[in-house]
């Protein structure tokens, strides 16, 4: 597997990186998360992103996409990781977005991914339950037939940019118990559809979540994206595939922690030197580097298995997985403590490193969930 960049995206990753400089900065993340704005993220720079071409770059062009494929996405995405932009880019893309391209009808592929594509639907899946863990084929909330109509009652948690999306797709149980793969329904809804009520919450990161009370939901046959009880299938292989977008953000981000770090260990004198040249500081760094480079080749194997439709698609995203969680936190934890004092205020930029690593580590599957999840796949 080849997992080089090619000039094309070399240009991609540039054009990224200087859009994130040009536009955005921690302190345009501090000040949302101060404010506690309802959308945690600015809805004019998402229309920019919009109007790049990001949000098409995995779909196909008859309905509007670019079609470029997931490792043109992933390096978009670690440049925004690294600037640790809030933007709905990867709920909307990879979990909204890439459900409806997989299993949604001709009728819904027309409706709602061009609105999507040219930012003006933000699109998200409610997977997580209250007693699922980890599991995404762990769905309680039920589903049941009433004339032409289905309706809808559960709790769903930690809706990734829920409050203020404008779809909400919900997988339902139509049949069998709560962690049977069959007889799970996949339902697109509107989010002010009457019985649906989304409560904005705040991650550790102040990223936008949302829990979701179902009460009576009514939603029509067109609103089923795929077949009756056969989302299954559907609901697991979207989860990998934003479980290896997000190692992309995380890449990102653990690297920008790493580079923060380094020009502080150069610029910082200790004794009339640079602490960087201290022996002890140098080993830890290198440690970071190299957790860097690791994670970095698990990320892009795991983006060309998805490019390639390869069979081991989840077997590669809980290696990425599972090795960036690790790796984000090691790398976040380092750089507060190579800051010394000043890296444990709130004043300092670091820190916010240490949040998103903390809320990235267990999104989608901490470490230990994907190392077991591994070994499940091998037979183990």
């Amino acid at each position: 597997m080849d997992l080089v960049l090619t000039e094309e995206q070399v240009l991609l990753q540039q054009t990224a990186r200087e859009f994130v400089a040009k536009n955005s900065s921690l302190r345009r993340i501090r000040a949302l998360r101060d404010s506690q704005d309802r959308l945690g993220y600015s809805r004019k720079l998402y229309d920019d992103m919009a109007k790049l071409g990001w949000l098409g770059i995995i779909f196909p062009e008859e309905c509007g996409g670019l079609a470029l494929g997931f490792t043109h996405l992933m390096v978009v995405i670690e440049e925004l990781g690294r600037g640790l932009l809030p933007e709905p880019l990867l709920s909307t893309v990879l979990l909204g977005g890439a459900t409806i391209a997989k299993g949604g009808s001709t009728a819904q592929h027309q409706d709602l991914l061009p609105r999507l594509i040219n930012g003006e639907l933000i699109v998200t899946l409610a997977h997580q339950e209250p007693r699922s863990r980890y599991n995404p084929l762990h769905v309680e909330t039920r589903a049941q037939k009433d004339g032409n109509c289905w309706v809808i009652n559960g709790t769903k948690i930690q809706v990734l940019d829920g409050a203020g999306a404008d779809r909400i797709i919900v997988p339902t149980r139509t049949r069998g118990d709560s962690t049977d793969r069959d007889g799970i329904t996949l339902f697109v809804v509107d989010a002010k559809i009457p019985g649906l009520s989304l409560e904005r919450q705040w991650r550790i990161d102040a990223r936008n979540a949302a829990l979701a009370r179902l009460h009576n939901v009514r939603a029509s046959e067109t609103d089923v994206i795929g077949s009756v009880d056969t989302g299954g299938d559907t609901l697991a292989a979207i989860i990998d595939q934003a479980t290896v977008g997000l190692c992309a953000e995380m890449l990102g981000s653990m690297t920008a922690a790493l580079e923060i770090t380094l020009d502080y260990l150069r610029t910082r004198t200790q004794f009339g030197v640079p602490i960087g040249s201290f022996q002890a500081l140098k080993h830890r760094a290198a440690k970071m580097y190299i957790e860097t480079e690791l994670a970095r080749s698990a990320v892009m194997a795991a983006h060309k298995a998805l490019e390639e439709n390869g069979k081991d698609v989840a077997r590669l995203a809980s290696i990425a997985k599972a090795r960036c969680s690790d790796a984000f936190v090691l790398i976040a934890n380092e750089a507060v403590q190579m800051h010394g004092g000043i890296g444990m205020t709130d004043e300092h930029d670091i820190g916010f490193f240490i949040k998103r690593a903390r809320a990235a580590e267990v999104t989608f599957g901490d470490a230990t969930y994907h190392r077991n999840r591994f070994a499940e796949l091998q037979g183990y």
